[in-house]
């Protein structure tokens, strides 16, 4: 592991245990050369490919779904966990569900639903770029069975 700071590659670790969400490892390191101490997180890697829109495959990115939900999320009362706990979510039901591919609809469907619970203004931020939106019309069909929902007696 390379030292942000001095960039020497030669550190030992001070520290381990299970990052909050349960599906990491958190090391906090000490690097010999500057004695700087940092945090790195190590995580199973997904072999899942996620099919596009336009037929290509790549593999799934845990950060690319993290960033999407960090714009949906922005100025939004959601924490960092929050978002984490999410994308770690999202990132076990395809493990578990899928073998080597899964269709990036697919992938989008699952992280609305959790935010979806967690945000209804973030969970329309992200539709509305995800299903590519084109007029208020569509913000309006999306919020229909929001509000039908929150209507119904508890």
């Amino acid at each position: 592991m390379q030292c942000p700071s001095c960039h020497s590659d030669n550190d030992r670790v001070i520290d381990s245990r299970t990052s909050p969400d349960g599906f990491a490892i958190r090391r906090r390191r000490e690097c010999l050369a500057c004695k700087r101490r940092f945090t790195t997180y190590e995580r199973v890697e997904t072999m899942v490919k996620i099919v596009k829109k336009d037929g290509a495959r790549e593999p799934f990115d845990h950060e690319k779904i993290k960033q999407g939900l960090e714009k949906a999320c922005w100025k939004r009362p959601v924490s960092d966990v929050q978002l984490e706990a999410i994308v770690v979510a999202v990132e076990n039901e395809i493990e578990t569900n899928f073998d080597s591919e899964v269709e990036s609809r697919h992938v989008g469907e699952l992280v609305m639903g959790h935010l979806r619970e967690l945000d209804q203004v973030a969970y329309v931020r992200f539709a509305s770029v995800y299903r590519q939106f084109e007029d208020a019309h569509d913000f309006v069909s999306e919020l229909k069975p929001m509000l039908a929902e929150s209507r119904r007696p508890r």
